[in-house]
């Protein structure tokens, strides 16, 4: 329900279109009070309307709207405001520990006497189950029916839970699994570009579709024009019980775009060659938008593309306006005509609406780039910003393998009962995966195209090449069905494996056992190329050490190649049937003939009918029984979901954070340790914490899952907190995977359980890092595993944006170095207890002082920036966390 609020600038307006009549605040009327904002980028002016809507006098003043406005002079203002989202996203992963909080908070809620109703979502919101199908079966017919099946039998306590939940709460909607990936239903369905609301009042008011969601690439939808973002669960979960979105105001970096991609260039090349930019430009906590000339030429398609990796590039968003390339996508997938009148007729009246004409917009910084000099490029073998010409990535392997593996070029190794060897650089898995990729028909027809051409000159995979096809929706079957060109795919190995993220968030599936043997005891440097947004160490497969980024249709050619160690781009991608050899030129399509399949074979009646049923689900979705009513029935024995502690013994009155006293490292890291480092998705090895704990309870090896899937359960994933395979501490020497040491008798042992005797010893514990620390997924257990495992607070030289605020929404205290120090300037090295004091009295972003003590009696102190940026940040802080805070005003209420 949307306030009428005090609207002390009288900017309520109205608008009919067709034969409805909307309510609307109009920024023109807003101009006329406040100052010219026709220069204000988009982006802003979105915020400006959501500021306006909500303002009361008091979470939102006339001055939060006067320095918006202001804004334009200086491009950069330190004023924090409340921002208030239409809507939240969720995929299943990170969804059922949300709901799951939601459910705790209703038997907490009960628990202080209140009612357990007033835990429900006040806004929409749609959770997609996309994150749990895995890649068992491939390369037959039958992959898709087979891992479907697989994905059932693995996850039914989570899908019993989920569809609970879709019963017991109002404003909560939940799209069955094997329906598509989250981000890619919310661009093709859920997104409208103009929300719409009733107010208490009853009148219908219009306003711009905004969202926060539960995964980072909630920024795909900013192709459509429609601002959204990703936050931790436990922000989106205080989002969905009407609590706002603190947040400074933001600086905006335009990028201008010129030109228009070349002969044979895609999407995917693109995006790699922004990220690289934005990331060497520095763009963490700010907006970038996305403006000039070359936006003209661009589908929403390609500009989901670019949106999508907005957290690979470390920016909250990557936005573009509404023009006439949205319409154009909204008509093609289908969305009322009404949808799309109100659209239009709403961005003409309230200066939404981009044209060329227009000047353009002022912002805090600016770069450039002429689409024409795109080349083609992957990414890797780590890092998305890790851009490599696809000329150069034989060369850059060969360095990489040397420098960072100590590996030369070793002979090839037998593979055993096979008539084939792997090696070094050797691709073991090629997956056509993810939302960023799989939501673009020009990529996957591209795809298909190489598929067919190769499948004419006799080219096949090579035969350790794991090959899997996960559309981002089902609509991409139709289309690729209608081209014939599954056909092609599927004769070349990409057999359609289910509709979800698969490999790109580590569902990969185990290799084949002979494989995965040869690359373990030979310790090889096997491959992946993925058509994904993430690389990270550990993520993909264990077996794969190197990942690479790549467009769909260049994962088909290097199948087709088998190896990294070549240089695609000039030689031989393998011989034909006659014995020539064949080139990438040979297979590779033109731009003429995928706009032809495109505007063939890609219609509005395939997105209506695939959507027209969206959460009724298959069979086996409404066969699943459901027990428990406003409450959950917490299954004892369940090693997916369990009651939470977080509200344990939780009383109205918080008690307020005390100092951190001599307290332990658990851990010192170096840079870019990722949430997958922090919190993986991935396999649970059986002799880790975290598999003891399932191995204790009779679950076999074979029924592990993964880490993602088990998110409902806090003791598998505390004793999977910082537990990734390639993870470093620099406490130890050469020691890979979770391990530390534990001070007292000075023993290596594993990170969880080293936790657990600190914390029978009541000892607090500070983690240490360096630059960009927790960036990547928006995964919250990355900040409940740190809780849970007795951390008080993480010193580290930089923070990502969503990973600090879950820091913060967790009641964990992220201190930052002061620029030029880190661990290294003052010797920290695990033999030392720190003290931090004055811990109720911080205030937002002040200097904090951390007093040290060697084991060898030194004593020293440094400052550090305490990184609580907000006011209701530190209330949150205070409160002992986010949902505690909620929790309490909610009783009180």
């Amino acid at each position: 329900m949307i306030p009428t609020g005090q609207d002390s600038l009288n900017t309520r307006s109205n608008l009919t279109v067709g034969s409805r009549s909307y309510a609307y605040y109009s920024l023109p009327k807003a101009a006329e009070q406040l100052g010219d904002i026709s220069r204000l980028p988009f982006s802003m002016k979105v915020l400006l309307e959501n500021l306006l809507r909500f303002e009361d006098g008091t979470t939102v003043t006339r001055d939060d709207l006067q320095a918006m406005v202001d804004w334009q002079k200086e491009r950069s203002i330190a004023r924090e405001i409340q921002y208030r989202p239409a809507r939240v996203l969720m995929q299943d992963f990170t969804g059922v520990p949300a709901v799951v909080d939601l459910a705790a908070m209703r038997d907490a809620m009960k628990n202080l006497g209140g009612d357990p109703q007033k835990i429900n979502p006040l806004v929409p919101v749609h959770l997609v189950i996309d994150h749990s199908v895995m890649v068992d079966e491939f390369g037959t017919p039958k992959a898709f029916e087979r891992n479907v099946e697989l994905e059932y039998a693995r996850n039914g306590e989570r899908y019993e839970f989920l569809k609970w939940g879709s019963g017991a709460f109002d404003n909560f909607k939940v799209v069955p699994p094997g329906t598509g990936i989250c981000h890619q239903v919310n661009l093709e369905h859920i997104a409208q570009g103009i929300w719409t609301g009733d107010d208490t009042n009853g009148e219908t008011v219009a306003f711009p579709d905004t969202l926060v969601g539960t995964d980072s690439h909630t920024t795909m939808v900013n192709g459509l024009g429609v601002l959204g973002w990703g936050v931790g669960g436990i922000e989106a979960e205080a989002a969905m019980l009407g609590q706002p979105v603190s947040m400074l105001i933001p600086e905006v970096v335009g990028f201008r775009l010129s030109g228009s991609l070349p002969e044979g260039i895609t999407a995917t090349d693109l995006v790699l060659t922004v990220t690289q930019m934005l990331r060497a430009k520095g763009v963490v906590g700010r907006f970038v938008e996305f403006y000039g000339p070359g936006l003209a030429t661009m589908s929403v398609a390609d500009r989901a593309t670019i949106a999508n990796m907005a957290p690979e590039y470390g920016a909250t968003c990557g936005f573009f306006p509404i023009d006439e390339r949205t319409i154009e996508y909204l008509k093609l997938t289908g969305r009322s005509d009404e949808t799309i009148e109100l659209v239009r007729a709403y961005c003409q009246a309230n200066g939404f609406w981009h044209d060329s004409s227009l000047p353009e917009p002022v912002f805090t910084d600016t770069l450039e780039l002429d689409m024409s000099s795109i080349e083609p490029s992957l990414a890797g073998p780590k890092r998305p910003q890790d851009r490599v010409v696809l000329s150069d990535v034989d060369d850059q392997f060969n360095g990489e393998l040397e420098h960072t593996y100590k590996k030369h070029n070793d002979p090839r190794v037998a593979v055993e009962g096979e008539q084939f060897q792997v090696g070094n650089g050797d691709v073991v898995i090629a997956a056509i995966t993810s939302c960023t990729n799989t939501s673009n028909p020009s990529v996957l027809i591209a795809a298909g195209l190489v598929a067919r051409k190769a499948r004419e000159f006799g080219l096949e995979p090579k035969p350790w090449v794991k090959t899997s096809l996960a559309p981002g929706s089902q609509v991409v079957t139709d289309y690729l069905d209608a081209s014939g060109l599954s056909e092609d795919l599927n004769a070349i190995g990409f057999d359609l494996v289910g509709y979800g993220c698969t490999t790109c968030i580590g569902n990969s599936g185990p290799l084949p056992e002979p494989i995965s043997k040869a690359i373990n005891e030979n310790d090889l440097v096997a491959v992946s190329v993925l058509s994904g947004n993430r690389n990270f160490e550990g993520r993909v497969s264990p077996d794969c050490r190197a990942n690479y980024l790549a467009s769909p249709p260049l994962v088909v050619a290097y199948a087709l190649k088998g190896t990294v160690r070549a240089d695609l781009a000039h030689e031989p991608i393998g011989k034909a049937r006659n014995g020539q050899d064949v080139f990438l030129k040979d297979i590779w399509p033109s731009n003429d003939e995928i706009r032809a399949l495109i505007d063939a074979h890609v219609h509005s009646d395939m997105f209506r009918s695939r959507y027209a049923d969206v959460y009724r689900g298959d069979e086996r979705w409404r066969a699943i029984p459901v027990s428990g009513g406003d409450t959950y029935g917490w299954p004892p024995t369940s090693t997916y979901i369990q009651n939470p502690p977080y509200f344990t013994g939780m009383t109205m009155e918080p008690v307020p954070p005390g100092d951190i006293e001599r307290a332990r490292p658990l851990a010192i890291f170096g840079d870019s340790i990722t949430t997958d480092h922090i919190s993986p998705a991935g396999a649970i090895k059986p002799d880790s914490p975290a598999g003891r704990y399932l191995l204790e309870r009779q679950v076999s090896r074979g029924e592990f899952n993964s880490y993602g899937s088990r998110r409902g359960n806090h003791e598998v994933m505390m004793r999977g907190t910082f537990a990734n395979i390639r993870i470093r501490n620099r406490m130890l020497d050469n020691v890979e995977g979770g391990f530390t040491r534990y001070a007292p008798s000075g023993e290596t042992m594993a990170i969880y359980d080293a936790a657990m005797l600190y914390q029978a010893d009541q000892r607090p514990l500070v983690i240490i890092a360096g630059k960009e620390y927790g960036t990547g997924s928006s995964r919250d257990w990355a900040a409940k595993g740190t809780v849970l495992l007795g951390v008080r607070a993480v010193i580290a030289e930089s923070f990502e944006r969503i990973h600090r605020s879950n820091l913060v929404g967790m009641g964990v205290l992220p201190l930052q170095f002061n620029a030029g120090e880190n661990a290294e300037t003052y010797g920290l090295d695990g033999t030392e207890k720190y003290t931090i004091t004055g811990i109720g009295e911080l205030k937002p972003r002040q200097d904090v002082t951390v007093q040290v003590i060697k084991d060898d009696g030194k004593e020293f102190s440094f400052t550090a920036r305490c990184r609580i940026d907000t006011y209701n940040e530190l209330e949150y802080f205070r409160s002992g966390g986010i949902l505690h805070y909620v929790l309490r005003r909610l009783a009180a209420a």
